[in-house]
């Protein structure tokens, strides 16, 4: 069955991943979307205070459920240190960095979900969100049984015990089940973490961030018990690693079979069309996720190329206090992206413009305290925190490049959010393409020249001349490409679903 376009009058309904519009890839017309121009828009005013109590909410879960999840591992790990003991836990611990190095195993799938089921949240089409849904689990199991078999096989191809440079035999013959289980448990995770998306698209994220705070206590939880009763090492990891994947079991069971089961994925619910569409966002996300890593993560390397691998080990110990400041940005402005897409899609462009104003505020005065204060008291918070003689001073020039570079990223952090909820990438694209080639270049240089000092300063002005021109213009194109109602031609594929005859289809 082919699900109809948009009739005229609709809220806008712009996805510039290459989906936008309605066909069996996105969302039909509602009854309420042809009577014309209130379709969407219902009582505007309940649906912002909803959208604002939904966002308060999700912002103080989301730093709530990450202090857990930040508790947790400082529970875990004296515990299974002594129990393990060093060999055994280094082997779990390189293992664990393994599969730390695949977080975008999902190929942007999830943040595709994420926008596309935003919208439709709005619409309040729920047997096309069922649709998308179906089809993501559709996807994204299928990759995960394909992975799990290439698993298998490696883990008897590969020795393991060499690779990880096990000495101990005892410990070696555990290798194969540690390897086995850790990322069998991260591969089996990928489609059951898809539960998150969903309940964030229907702005939902305190209750995703407790299911997620319950994950991680249940981890620690889980191996504490395991150590009391001895059993062996193998199960205490076990425990350990599949806490996660089982409370996101729960948690679907629980949303999918009792909360909301209209949205329940069937394999009759799943679409071809709407695979497509899901994979050709999906994989812009992946695109640009990985070409944003590459930019904030290539500084080790290049130190350790121009100035050594002990300043290498410095800088990376510096980088990591700041870490926490972009961390705590990314946690407090993550709820805005489905809020922003059910917003654009109804319309309501006044109050995400008024929204992303106030977080862009919040989110930069939160963190120029702290970082300012990192500046003036980085050098005693090192010493106390690292301990070591090794570690030199900082001079102040590179804790305030640093701290500079924290809050230009938490003035963007927001706007990226609008362009995400409705999936224009492409200024990103240009934004992290541009740092990338402007910040190598600049950053040997002044690493020669300046030092450590240099790589942060070349980290912030890279940054404030490329991604930050780069967020602002990508939020005002989507602002302007929503209130215009128009597909945005720069990026909006032209398939067979915006030919003529499709347009003028009747309704």
């Amino acid at each position: 069955m082919v699900d109809r376009p948009p009739a005229a009058g609709a809220a806008p309904s712009v996805l510039v991943d290459g989906v936008g519009g309605t066909s069996a890839e996105t969302t039909p017309a509602t009854p309420a979307a042809a009577a014309g121009s209130g379709s969407l828009q219902g009582d505007t005013s309940v649906a912002r205070r909803s959208r604002g109590r939904a966002l308060v909410t999700g912002i103080a879960s989301s730093l709530a459920g990450k202090a857990v999840g930040l508790a947790a591992p400082l529970l875990i790990t004296p515990v299974a240190f002594r129990y393990l003991g060093a060999e055994r836990y280094g082997m779990w611990m390189a293992v664990t960095s393994l599969t730390a190095m695949a977080l975008f195993a999902d190929f942007g799938l999830g943040n595709g979900l994420l926008t596309r089921l935003s919208r439709l949240h709005a619409s309040g089409d729920r047997r096309a969100a069922a649709r998308e849904i179906a089809s993501a689990y559709a996807l994204l199991g299928t990759l995960s049984v394909a992975l799990l078999l290439v698993l298998v096989v490696a883990v008897w191809l590969i020795s393991w015990p060499t690779l990880l440079n096990v000495t101990d035999p005892a410990v070696a013959r555990d290798a194969r089940a540690v390897v086995l289980v850790c990322f069998g448990a991260f591969l089996a995770n990928i489609p059951l973490a898809l539960i998150q998306r969903v309940q964030y698209a229907q702005q939902q994220v305190a209750q995703s961030n407790l299911w997620q705070a319950a994950g991680s206590l249940g981890s620690a939880g889980l191996v504490v018990a395991a150590v009391a009763l001895h059993a062996s090492p193998a199960l205490v990891i076990a425990v350990a690693v599949l806490a996660v994947p089982l409370m996101n079991v729960a948690n679907s069971i629980c949303y999918f079979g009792w909360q909301d089961p209209t949205l329940r994925p069937r394999v009759r619910d799943v679409r071809a069309p709407i695979a497509r569409g899901l994979l050709r966002l999906g994989s812009r996300f992946f695109a640009l996720s990985l070409l944003s890593s590459i930019a904030l993560n290539l500084d080790g390397f290049l130190v350790g190329r121009v100035l050594g691998l002990h300043a290498a080990a410095n800088y990376a110990v510096i980088l990591r206090m700041f870490a926490v400041l972009a961390l705590f940005v990314t946690l407090v402005n993550l709820p805005l992206w489905p809020a922003n897409g059910e917003a654009l899609a109804r319309g309501d462009v006044a109050w995400v413009r008024r929204s992303t104003r106030r977080m862009a505020c919040l989110s930069a005065a939160a963190v120029t305290l702290p970082a300012l204060c990192l500046v003036l008291t980085g050098n005693d918070v090192l010493e106390f925190w690292v301990r070591s003689d090794d570690l030199e001073r900082v001079p102040a020039p590179l804790l305030a490049g640093l701290a500079v570079w924290s809050v230009l990223v938490a003035v963007a952090a927001p706007l990226f959010m609008v362009q995400n909820s409705i999936g224009l990438l492409g200024p990103q694209f240009l934004g992290w393409a541009a740092c990338l080639v402007v910040a190598v270049p600049l950053k040997i240089l002044l690493a020669t020249r300046v030092g450590l000092s240099g790589v942060a300063l070349a980290s912030a002005l890279s940054y404030g001349i490329t991604v930050l021109p780069a967020a602002v213009v990508g939020y005002r194109r989507a602002l302007a490409t929503v209130s215009a109602n128009v597909p945005n031609p720069f990026e909006m594929e032209h398939d067979a679903k915006y030919s003529p005859r499709h347009r003028h289809r009747p309704a």
